[in-house]
């Protein structure tokens, strides 16, 4: 009995490994937003000589429905040839972070082809803001699987290092302080930079909390020394790669959506997905009864690398094909479950109590994949646009009303605050008691991170 579940395991455990490298890769593509999966289609395609696309296809565009995705285009049309649709424009955001990094290096002219190589993957994994977001470690082995190289942990790292010595100062950092230190290295050296690195580097938690009092005793400092140094850490950018087109901060300004939900004369809904992603396929020189895979001893290498690529095209059509289908269907729940709100022309008190929970439930997914597919990404109307996390909402405390309104007037009661004086949650909780809300602090607390609003506390001026 023993034999035979150790048997079951070891198979279980081979399953898994076999797998791993394409669920690595729609989860990774589930958290892009539009934008940066047509980069990546982008960039595999240009990789890749085994994957080829045509161009031969449309955008999708369906009435609301969950409707099994043959494929991951989602290239089918209700829309007649005269019809009008509002097709927001990404905008032109110039050389992409990525682009800007690699050329640094390619004109350093000092990296080994493998050095190059180790250097694309930890480009690949450093996002819009220049942070990197997964481990060295990882990044290895993303290399060892899907790369021609099996690189050692201080390979990568000495590439890595390389990586942080990129303009803008600051990129390539693991997080905000790491990010902070970097910039603060290259600045010139004054009294004021060096107690900045001292601040940074020995007392950040300290700082974040903004004790300052605190600090200065710790620091043995003035007050105008201490006032000095905190200016000079807010000169940093907290978001390095943003300042390169494609960055968060342009983002910001410029938006462009995943999806755009329009309504009929009929109050029929209907969802369409935006991309310029083109259909994908197998070039037929890889295809597996090509003749360019001969039998024969002495084109085993060539075989091997035809195998390969197709392999990885393979892989990535089938993760993307799950990425566009996870996507259309949670959407279309989200779309079916607030559907008042896309009737009453986006009016936000329409809007029913929903969670994740909610569509996890509707579309049988993991409630990570609901985060994931939702992080990030926006939802156009005819009268707006809206990131898809505006339409996840809970109800107040024993009532069945949504929250914008509320969170509405929370923002506007610490907009409106002394900054000298900042309210406390409990402050807060109290003044929208006395207007009538029934509301606990906590739900109070809830709603502030929700709005990415921080405590009190760090919300005073020096």
């Amino acid at each position: 009995m023993a034999k035979s579940e150790s048997l079951r395991l070891s198979q279980d455990i081979r399953q898994q490994q076999t797998l791993a490298p394409m669920q690595l890769q729609y989860v990774r593509m589930l958290e892009m937003n539009s934008p940066e999966v047509e980069d990546e289609v982008s960039r595999v395609l240009d990789e890749n000589p085994a994957l080829e696309a045509d161009d031969h296809d449309e955008p999708f565009s369906t009435p609301g429905t969950d409707q099994a995705l043959p494929y991951y285009r989602l290239n089918a049309s209700n829309r007649s040839a005269d019809d009008t649709v509002y097709e927001p424009e990404a905008s032109d955001t110039g050389e992409s972070l990525m682009d800007h990094l690699l050329d640094q290096l390619a004109q350093d002219g000092n990296l080994s082809e493998n050095a190059m190589e180790i250097a694309r993957f930890i480009i690949g994994n450093i996002d819009p803001n220049g942070y990197l977001t997964r481990p060295l470690r990882s990044i290895a082995d993303d290399i060892a699987i899907q790369g021609s190289l099996d690189p050692s942990d201080d390979e990568v790292r000495e590439v890595w290092k390389k990586v942080r010595g990129l303009e803008p100062a600051g990129v390539g950092a693991i997080d905000l302080r790491d990010s902070l230190l970097l910039q603060l290295l290259r600045k010139e050296k004054s009294p004021s930079v060096e107690l900045a690195t001292e601040i940074v580097r020995d007392y950040f938690d300290v700082f974040s909390l903004m004790h300052y009092k605190q600090l200065r005793t710790m620091l043995g400092v003035s007050e105008d020394q201490l006032r000095s140094a905190i200016e000079t850490i807010r000169t940093l950018n907290p978001k390095p790669g943003a300042q390169i087109g494609g960055g968060i901060a342009d983002k910001a300004t410029h938006i462009a959506p995943d999806f755009f939900v329009e309504v009929d004369s009929d109050d029929r809904l209907t969802l369409s997905l935006l991309n310029n992603i083109p259909s994908l396929r197998i070039a037929r020189s890889f295809a597996a009864d090509s003749q360019t895979e001969k039998k024969s001893p002495a084109n085993d290498q060539a075989n091997a690398f035809i195998r390969q690529r197709r392999d990885e095209a393979s892989g990535f059509i089938r993760a993307l094909t799950m990425r566009q289908a996870t996507l259309f269907r949670v959407v279309s729940a989200i779309m079916q479950w607030q559907r008042a709100f896309f009737l009453s022309e986006d009016d936000p008190a329409t809007l029913r109590p929903m969670i994740l929970k909610d569509i996890s439930e509707k579309t049988g997914d993991d409630i990570s994949v609901i985060s994931r597919a939702t992080a990030g990404k926006y939802l156009a109307t005819n009268h707006g646009v809206y990131p898809l996390r505006f339409f996840f909402n809970e109800a107040r405390d024993g009532d069945d009303a949504a929250s914008p309104q509320i969170m509405a007037r929370l923002r506007q009661l610490i907009e409106e605050e002394d900054k000298l004086h900042p309210l406390t949650d409990q402050a807060l909780t109290e003044m929208l008691q006395s207007e009538g809300i029934s509301i606990a602090r906590r739900t109070v607390a809830k709603y502030r991170e929700k709005m990415g609003l921080p405590v009190g506390r760090l919300r005073k001026k020096i």
